[in-house]
Formats: structure tokens, C-alpha cells, sequence
């Protein structure tokens, strides 16, 4: 389960790199990883949906936040 949130996490920063690097210069980072094929794009894009709805399963079910004051 660990383990599962560290890559979740880590596939999510990474999106958000490759986003915000499409944003400051208009350079499509992931669609380069992926060679230009489309299909691999939408895939590792669903890819992000489903890390999100991990971290907000995780985040709903287990608190990690519950002790930090």
C-alpha cells in the first residue's frame, strides 16, 4: 500500500512537470516521451486520473494529516 502511494505520487509530480513545463514554453514534454503516438499519450494520461483517485482514496481513507496540528 506504501509503496503503491510513493508511485502514485511520483507519477503525479512528473505529470505536473511535464505540464508545467507545456505551460512556460509551449513544448509538449510528454507527448516527446511518447514518441508522438497518440495512443500511448491517452494512455499515460489516464494513467494520472487513476494516480489521482489513489491519492484521494488514500488521503480519505487513512488520514495522514489526522496528527499534524
Amino acid at each position: 500500500m506504501k509503496l503503491t502511494t510513493w508511485i502514485c505520487s511520483a507519477v503525479l509530480i512528473f505529470f505536473g512537470l511535464c505540464a508545467s513545463v507545456l505551460a512556460l514554453t509551449n513544448f509538449n514534454l510528454l507527448l516527446f516521451f511518447c514518441a508522438g503516438n497518440t495512443v500511448i499519450y491517452r494512455s499515460l494520461l489516464s494513467l494520472t486520473g487513476v494516480a489521482a483517485l489513489w491519492l484521494l482514496y488514500w488521503l480519505i481513507a487513512f488520514r495522514p494529516t489526522k496528527y499534524v496540528s
